[in-house]
């Protein structure tokens, strides 16, 4: 497992256009491109000055295979997941699933962990949504007691286990950091996690919640101990009616999810989201819609020519975030030019 400083400077090189120890990620896979088809676009990845890739779990694909496939195809980038949800995978089965992947590409992995959302877990994969605070600091302290070696037993969130040991030593224990949206979760991941993945979440709000984790972690924001990676929605086209439109889409499946609603109304936008809210609930979806304001898709959405992304990506840098993950929302441009054009310069 890294230090607390191995979490922010990290130990490879970051690539000739960006400051040492600066990181910048991509999220993978593509949208709409086959798997099997996608090893020239992560290649390129690297060749552009793209640091990290980071993948997801939700009702695509799963996080671990992306990253499985972009370990054998590109060695010089670093591969996390953003993230792998507390509840979906038994103790044991998650705790197999780290330390392969860490096994695969040692040094290379960093491990995101959280609780995700009712939805997923509950709804898709029928799972109790309970305790998360709970569910997600136990998997972690089982997960690092269990790829040190040790022989686990007991209750761990929802899952008793008796005598697990786990078969594959990883040279390396990856760092392991925690999806966290308000105060209980962001200390948390400076205290037991070696940083934070923050999400849906503007440049001004990353002064909000950065702090927190760095506090947490005994550091502060000029002298940061902990990663803080913020999962970053980028359409980098000049169609604002596309981003418009195709925005509020995307906030309302995010927004509307409790956890996300309770984010935001603790971020200060519980006026601003109301009517959406009130909308949504009364099955009013585009009523809802049309109640979310310009504003906020300006907030959490960057859009509009390369240069202007680029520099309001570095918004979220001078906020606190120490890895940007940029997340290509497909809103009718090109991905592979996009890719080229958000190239670290």
């Amino acid at each position: 497992m890294s230090t607390p400083t191995e979490a922010v400077t990290l130990t490879e090189s970051a690539g000739p256009s960006l400051p040492p120890g600066r990181r910048y990620g991509m999220t993978i896979p593509f949208d709409g491109v086959p798997l099997a088809e996608q090893k020239d676009w992560i290649l390129e990845l690297a060749d552009l000055g793209y640091t990290d890739v980071w993948s997801s779990e939700a009702n695509g694909a799963d996080a671990f295979t992306p990253l499985a496939l972009a370990a054998a195809w590109a060695p010089s980038l670093r591969l996390g997941t953003a993230i792998v949800p507390a509840y979906t995978r038994g103790p044991a089965l998650l705790a197999q699933s780290v330390a392969s992947l860490a096994d695969a590409a040692p040094g290379r992995f960093v491990f995101g962990i959280g609780t995700s959302s009712n939805v997923i877990v509950e709804r898709w994969n029928g799972v109790p949504f309970e305790e998360p605070y709970r569910q997600v600091k136990d998997m972690v302290r089982f997960l690092r007691a269990a790829m040190s070696g040790e022989k686990m037993t007991g209750r761990f969130g929802q899952s008793e286990v008796a005598g697990f040991r786990l078969g594959i030593r990883p040279a390396q224990q990856p760092p392991i950091l925690i999806a966290a949206l308000r105060e209980g979760m962001l200390r948390l991941a400076g205290t037991e996690g070696d940083g934070a993945i923050i999400n849906w979440l503007s440049a001004e709000d990353v002064s909000k919640v950065a702090p927190i984790v760095q506090a947490a972690g005994g550091g502060t924001s000029d002298a940061p101990t902990k990663e803080v990676v913020a999962r970053i929605f980028v359409a980098p086209t000049t169609d604002r009616d596309a981003v418009l439109a195709m925005g509020r889409y995307a906030i309302a499946a995010y927004l509307t999810v409790p956890v996300y609603a309770a984010f935001h109304e603790w971020m200060g936008r519980g006026e601003q989201l109301s009517e959406m809210w009130k909308l949504w609930g009364d099955g009013d979806r585009q009523g809802a819609l049309a109640a979310i304001p310009d504003s906020l898709v300006d907030e959490l959405i960057i859009s509009g020519a390369p240069e202007h992304c680029r520099e309001q990506i570095g918004r979220y840098v001078a906020n606190g975030v120490t890895t940007p993950a940029l997340a290509l929302l497909p809103f009718g441009y090109d991905q592979r030019q996009a890719i080229r054009d958000l190239a670290p310069q």
